[in-house]
């Protein structure tokens, strides 16, 4: 098990390394870069569109490698994943500027961007059926929050690099070339995954349908058929999440940089502190839902999103770099205490037939509903005097959506879990696939 969840940790870190640093550059530097001719507010939102297609195209990679992943095994997901997110992030920073090429480069952009969220809805789902499948009940839940460590790793990876960067170069040095730099770094570390991937063995799981002949011929369509409810559901429930991490990864960064006039080192180093915390709290709330069930971890961590969000823009607001320190960490606490369960949550709610391609694409779905919108959402109704209040009532907003979305969803712990658990009983054909082994 430890060797499984260094590989799973392993890549999951280097994929959303390359998904994060197009965040931040979107938030320091690509509005410039790539729409010139637009307003500063204008390029930010421009910017943060091109960030967005990477979450609309994560459900498709959800789709396309879960089909893979339910019908021919979750190790070609592994490897398939990471190389073409690796590649695409490489592309990225070899793109020329709107200066040199015109509207050519925005367009290309958009496409490698598209490209890296492919990849990346397809990672999350082969990464945690990697430890979920293989880990024991009672604790599935401990050794699938280590593809969740990817994403703080990840994240800290890519703005320890451009908060490096940034130090070290003028302003003008970094708009040139220096944010480019983090882009080419990424072929390293993906070449790294492939490798310390490449003999990992197929779960038994896996291995079982396999050999019983059970396998879907139509994933996708089995699981919206299906499991649509459920689906809905596990959108929802996650869509907070990703509204909160990305309006405090991203969002900030930028409204703090712009206008408040807050040093970008300095945000940047902000918001690393409060996601080391958050990492490093993940592992111990992953025991808690092995102990006490994955559902009372994720409405707990709703709801203090849903109370946090007004005294997160406060604290912003005072640039202070202890307090806002303090507002990224208390919105990271409510992310992490729902998220450091989900890698065995969403697993445990889908048979295993069409386990990889349910589980990613409801993950990715919540993506797109929270994180794909955040940014652009949140810098529109900041766009006034005043603090941006505005913001907090559309995350607290997110939270209540979540919470009630939750509140639906079944307990799925083995340990714990009552009749009725697992795959969607609200349909007949889940009530039927909830029959098959879990």
């Amino acid at each position: 098990m430890p060797r499984l969840a260094l590989a799973s940790l392993a890549g999951t870190a280097i994929e959303f390394y390359d998904f994060f640093v197009y965040g931040t550059a979107a938030a320091l530097v690509l509005g410039p870069l790539f729409f010139p001719s637009f307003s500063p507010l204008a390029g930010t939102l421009a910017a943060f569109g091109t960030f967005g297609i990477g979450f609309l195209a994560r459900p498709l990679g959800s789709a396309l490698f879960g089909h893979i992943g339910d019908r021919h095994g979750r190790r070609p997901v592994l490897l398939g994943s990471l190389l073409l997110t690796g590649l695409a992030t490489v592309a990225v920073g070899c793109v020329p500027s709107y200066a040199t090429i015109g509207t050519a480069a925005p367009v290309l952009l958009l496409v490698l961007r598209f490209l890296q969220g492919l990849g990346l809805g397809g990672e999350w789902g082969g990464a945690v059926l990697l430890t979920a499948e293989h880990a024991p009940e009672d604790r599935r839940g401990l050794w699938s929050s280590f593809p969740q460590l990817g994403p703080p790793v990840g994240f800290l990876l890519a703005n320890g690099l451009i908060l490096a960067l940034s130090a070290a170069l003028t302003d003008a040095q970094f708009a040139s070339w220096g944010w480019r730099v983090p882009f080419w770094a990424a072929g390293l570390p993906a070449l790294a995954g492939l490798w310390l991937r490449r003999s990992v063995e197929e779960t038994p799981h896996f291995r079982a349908l396999a050999e019983t002949g059970r396998r879907s011929r139509a994933p996708l369509t089995d699981v919206v058929r299906g499991h649509w409810r459920l689906l809905l559901l596990t959108g929802g429930a996650l869509a907070s999440g990703y509204a909160v991490f990305y309006a405090t990864t991203t969002w900030s960064l930028a409204y703090a940089t712009t206008r408040l006039g807050v040093d970008r080192t300095v945000m940047l180093a902000c918001v690393m502190t409060a996601v080391v915390l958050k990492g490093a709290l993940t592992p111990w709330l992953a025991v808690l839902g092995d102990r006490h069930g994955r559902k009372p971890l994720c409405l707990i961590g709703c709801a203090i999103c849903a109370v946090w969000m007004p005294p997160f823009i406060a604290l912003l607001c005072t640039t202070d770099p202890l307090l806002m320190t303090l507002g990224f960490l208390g919105g990271l606490v409510g992310m992490v205490t729902t998220f450091a369960v989900v890698g065995a949550y969403l697993p445990e709610l889908y048979a295993p037939r069409v386990r990889c391609t349910g589980a990613a694409v409801g993950y990715n779905l919540g993506g797109v509903l929270g994180g794909a919108l955040t940014p652009i959402v949140a810098t529109t109704l900041a766009d006034g005097a005043g603090p941006p209040w505005g913001v907090a009532l559309y995350l607290s907003g997110m939270a209540l959506l979540s919470l009630a979305c939750f509140a639906l969803l079944p307990e799925t712990n083995p340990t714990l879990a009552g009749p009725g658990a697992g795959p969607d009983p609200g349909t007949a054909k889940g009530a039927a696939e909830a029959a098959a082994p879990a």
